[in-house]
């Protein structure tokens, strides 16, 4: 499973940006972070947008307190890169990240408790 979620990674993280490059071309609104305000107005243009980022941002927050737990959990350290590649690129790239860094860790568990056997 670590190479599909690597894999997933790499691909939620260049297609949803595809078009954020594009935008980015077109409006010199960098990453859409260099000008804020546009981004956001964007966002919320209309009642579709809306529903779709009310959306986006719900499932964010609820993947920062999941994979915080999770970290724990698992004792996987340095979440904040994770979290920093998410709120950068996208949740389309940072959970599966995230769920190959998980995977990665109980491997290792896996494989120390069994050695330990």
């Amino acid at each position: 499973m670590k190479k599909v979620y690597l894999a997933l990674s790499v691909l939620g993280t260049i297609l949803p940006n595809i078009f954020v490059v594009i935008e980015s071309y077109k409006t010199q609104n960098y990453l859409l972070y260099t000008k804020p305000l546009d981004t956001f107005n964007g966002m919320f243009a209309n009642n579709i947008s809306s529903a779709f980022i009310i959306d986006l941002l719900f499932i964010v927050a609820l993947f920062l307190i999941w994979s915080y737990r999770e970290s724990k959990k698992y004792d996987i350290k340095n979440m904040i890169p994770i979290w920093i590649y998410t709120f950068a690129f996208g949740i389309a790239g940072g959970l599966p990240l995230f769920l190959y860094f998980r995977e990665r860790k109980k491997h290792i568990i896996t494989n120390n408790w069994s050695k330990s056997q």
